[in-house]
């Protein structure tokens, strides 16, 4: 069972980047955050903490391992997913349930955040344009502007 899942948390610990490989397939990619979702209530010192809780965040995505030096443990993010729910027993055999989150989308907030520093884009090979019309008709329009 699962359900849409949107919340804001901080990043509890340093992002935890995992690889899979099988044969000759492309490896999928995991990242994984530790993320405390609070829940800011105005008062009358500034925000009160009225009930938060832990949750598991999972990104599977080709740019895992880059996100992985990006993500910074106490960095404010914004999480858009669906939440799962995991059964699990114990060393003694007790069952246990808990619920992580299966992210569609990871945003980072502005909040204690220095400085951003974006990466320039590959350059790109531009190739002239090409004109269509035979060579024949190129050549008579430069005669033509010439005269």
């Amino acid at each position: 069972m699962s359900t849409h899942f949107s919340g804001e948390g901080n990043i509890g610990s340093a992002p935890e980047f995992r690889e899979f490989t099988k044969g000759n397939e492309e490896p999928r990619r995991l990242l994984r955050l530790n993320v405390y979702f609070d829940n800011p209530v105005p008062g009358k010192g500034g925000f009160e903490d009225h009930g938060g809780f832990w949750a598991p965040v999972e990104i599977w995505h080709r740019d895992a391992e880059h996100w992985a030096s990006l993500y910074q443990k106490g960095m404010r993010i914004l999480v858009e997913g669906r939440t799962v729910r995991e059964e699990w027993e114990d060393a003694q055999e007790q069952g246990h349930v808990t619920f992580k989150i299966d992210a569609r989308r990871i945003g980072i907030l502005p909040y204690r955040i220095e400085a951003v520093t974006l990466a320039s884009r590959p350059q790109e090979t531009q190739e002239p344009e090409k004109d269509a019309r035979p060579k024949d008709q190129k050549e008579s329009r430069a005669t033509k502007a010439k005269g």
